[in-house]
């Protein structure tokens, strides 16, 4: 039976100053590939390139994948402020309303880091621009300096809902975590459930309430070394197991209920 497509969202990058490429993260291609046993599939993050109903007839399901462009505060109600960062409108234009029509058609997906913010945003939901300025918040993002290997390092735990569907999941409540992010969830979107929190409180764990599908996403970055490491491995095993339901017959994989 071949591998079901599992469309990964790639980021615009600009390589020697001048030349324009959509990529994504070896390791994202890798984590696709070695752990959720799919097809990995470059989508591009250009709203003009890309139709919606092809990306929904042709992939199983999709990894909304982490990036250094943040989701536009007017996506969220909100002005623009320096503290917001750099934007990528066109990511914002595929991956929204993809989000959207996922969550209603029961088809997998998973978010993961600005994926995670994504889907919080694209269910109504808000963002604060700098976790690190809140009171009583520790600073998330990635260490400026160290080897990827130190940056990646874990760095906090996160504490899921006692026999929710991410303890479920991981067969434990806490599990430690790299952490890379500046951004994190203001307000979650009325069908947004944080299933999961660093020891600051912020979110890092997420699904959609009713979905019928798998609609898990991470603040984390799970894709990293994701073979061998123990929290990041069920994840991309369940939801490549959602990606080969869907794939055979269009069947939607429930996430594993709670009690």
């Amino acid at each position: 039976m071949p591998r079901p497509i599992i469309g990964i969202i790639s980021n615009h990058h600009v390589i020697n100053d001048e030349y324009c490429v959509q990529a994504a993260g070896l390791i994202n291609i890798a984590a696709v590939a070695d752990v959720a046993g799919g097809l990995p599939l470059l989508v591009p993050a250009e709203p003009d390139k890309v139709h919606l109903s092809d990306l929904l007839e042709h992939c199983a399901g999709f990894v909304f994948t982490g990036g250094r462009a943040n989701v536009h505060p007017e996506e969220y109600g909100e002005e623009e402020t320096p503290a917001h960062g750099a934007f990528d409108r066109k990511r914002d234009a595929v991956t929204l309303p993809l989000i959207r029509a996922l969550v209603e058609r029961g088809q997998p997906f998973l978010g993961i880091c600005r994926g995670f913010q994504e889907v919080n945003v694209a269910m109504g939901g808000s963002l604060y621009p700098e976790i690190r300025d809140l009171p009583g918040r520790d600073n998330h993002r990635m260490p400026p300096d160290g080897t990827l290997e130190e940056k990646f390092a874990l760095r906090h735990d996160v504490t899921f809902t006692k026999d929710g569907v991410f303890h479920r999941l991981m067969g434990r409540q806490s599990v430690p975590t790299n952490t890379l992010h500046g951004q994190g969830i203001k307000a979650p979107g009325p069908r947004v459930v944080v299933d999961g929190h660093a020891p600051d409180g912020t979110p890092e764990a997420i699904y959609i309430d009713g979905a019928p599908g798998f609609s898990l996403s991470v603040q984390w970055h799970p894709e990293w070394n994701a073979q061998a490491d123990p929290v990041s491995r069920p994840l991309f095993d369940a939801f490549g197991a959602a990606c080969r339901d869907w794939a055979d017959g269009k069947r939607a994989r429930p996430m594993l209920k709670t009690a």
